[in-house]
């Protein structure tokens, strides 16, 4: 019986390309990371159809281009640009464009449909068979093997790489899937976590500190920022990037702000819907911040208040315990100074929206305040420093420096001088005068308030001078 080498090379043939398709969809159905996927093909189909090279490439529907992904032959990741053709450019292209297989067995660089990439060793190969990579007519990639000598490739060996392609497409369909999924899960994380950070945060800055934070994180922003309404910035974060996005934050109806992110590269749709989510989650956090401010502020007010209405008080029975005779008028003027001085803490304290007040800011009212009211004549002149107080103590001062002012304007002479100056961590508060020296001032119940209010809530000293009039000092610690 004669010998039948071309049967025997047909079926070995055969064999292998059904080995091919058999590893190619163990490949496809093994892992989801198409970068993986790719490589493997590309080695596998070079081998099988004994050819020099492979070369792979994904269609980018957004950027209309075929960027090559894997190859055999030739190393993506030495490449200084990555080949990158439209479909309809170059042969591979125009078998993308056509939906239809290309086959060229010679000179295949010599076709005016070819594309030439300086990165690729073009001159060296004379056949290319070119596939695209199809799933349900919707085009997802191309692939194309090449040799450096003449080739005709076959039929059968043209379906096989079809097949291969469409088991590739698979896989891209796949790998998508997951990683929308992927995509999914992480909006989802993140929206949990801002919401999480909303309802658990007491304070406005750490909620939107979390929003911004979390927004650079799901979307790999360069930058982002929370700008509110009167277009303060309350939270920037990183830097600015080629692109930038603004979505509106709305509570009922009204927008409370806007969220800001910035990236070098473009956003998806995806990820402008996933802002915008944040956006709405923002919103809200803002006004959860604002009504626990609200509410913290509230009870804020209603304990100063009522320490300051029990300061009144005492001051009045105070007043009323004195051995001195009391003069109805005066002491219902006094009460007037001492309760207005209260409300001139309240209103700087409020103004500043801090615990802290400025002492020079505050004196300085309430000089203009009795001035107005008992200083009729008199020539008043300051010297005043900005030292910073706690609000409750800077009550006591407030008292303290209306007590003093008043005594002056009262029973001092024509010319007063207000100073308040800061020296080694101590505020020194001066109110002198020029008038004659009165010993009996020494025991009046306005310094006796004084004296009390010095050592118990400012924890200093009141010395009295004689130095062409009244000269007193109040020294006390000043943060």
């Amino acid at each position: 019986m004669r010998p039948q080498p071309c049967l025997n090379v047909a079926v070995d043939r055969s064999a292998r390309h059904l080995r091919l398709l058999t590893e190619t969809i163990a490949a496809v159905n093994s892992t989801l990371d198409l970068h993986e996927v790719f490589h493997l093909i590309a080695h596998k189909v070079a081998e099988a159809l004994e050819t020099d090279a492979c070369f792979v490439y994904l269609y980018d529907e957004a950027a209309n281009e075929l960027v090559l992904r894997a190859s055999y032959g030739t190393r993506v990741e030495d490449m200084t640009r990555v080949p990158k053709m439209r479909p309809g450019e170059g042969i591979t292209g125009t078998a993308a464009a056509e939906r239809a297989p290309v086959m060229i067995a010679r000179d295949a660089h010599l076709d005016p449909r070819f594309k030439r990439f300086p990165n690729l060793r073009e001159a060296h190969y004379q056949s290319i068979l070119a596939v695209p990579i199809l799933a349900r007519d919707r085009l997802e990639g191309a692939l194309n093997v090449r040799t450096e000598v003449p080739r005709e490739f076959s039929a059968a060996e043209i379906d096989l790489l079809m097949a291969i392609a469409g088991q590739v497409a698979q896989a891209i369909e796949n790998a998508k899937l997951y990683d929308h999924a992927q995509r999914r899960v992480a909006e989802l994380e993140a929206l949990a976590a801002i919401s999480e950070a909303v309802s658990e945060s007491l304070y406005l800055e750490e909620s939107l500190e979390a929003v911004v934070v979390t927004t650079m994180s799901a979307v790999d922003a360069a930058g982002a920022a929370l700008v509110l309404q009167d277009g303060t910035i309350a939270w920037p974060e990183g830097r600015p990037g080629a692109y930038a996005v603004r979505f509106p934050l709305r509570w009922k109806g009204r927008e409370v702000g806007e969220l800001v992110c910035d990236r070098d590269t473009p956003f998806t749709d995806e990820e402008r819907r996933l802002l915008a989510s944040i956006a709405r989650q923002a919103a809200v956090a803002l006004e959860h911040g604002r009504a626990v401010l609200r509410g913290v502020l509230a009870q804020e007010i209603h304990h100063r208040v009522k320490n300051n209405l029990q300061t009144v008080a005492s001051l009045l029975r105070l007043q009323a315990a004195s051995a001195d005779r009391i003069d109805p008028r005066k002491a219902l003027g006094d009460s007037v100074n001492r309760i207005l001085a209260i409300a001139a803490v309240h209103e700087v304290l409020t103004e500043r929206r801090d615990d802290d007040v400025d002492l020079g800011e505050l004196v300085d009212r309430l000089r203009s305040m009795l001035v107005q009211g008992l200083g009729a004549g008199k020539h008043v002149s300051s010297s005043l420093e900005p030292v910073s107080l706690h609000g409750e103590r800077a009550t006591a001062l407030a008292l303290v420096f209306c007590e003093l002012l008043g005594n002056a304007l009262e029973h001092g002479g024509d010319e007063v001088r207000v100073r308040l100056a800061r020296a080694n961590g101590r505020a020194l508060l001066t109110v002198a005068d020029n008038g004659v020296w009165d010993e009996s001032a020494r025991e009046g119940t306005g310094l006796s308030i004084v004296r009390a209010l010095v050592r118990e809530e400012l924890d200093g000293e009141l010395l009295l001078l004689s130095d062409g009039g009244l000269r007193a000092e109040v020294a006390f610690p000043a943060a």
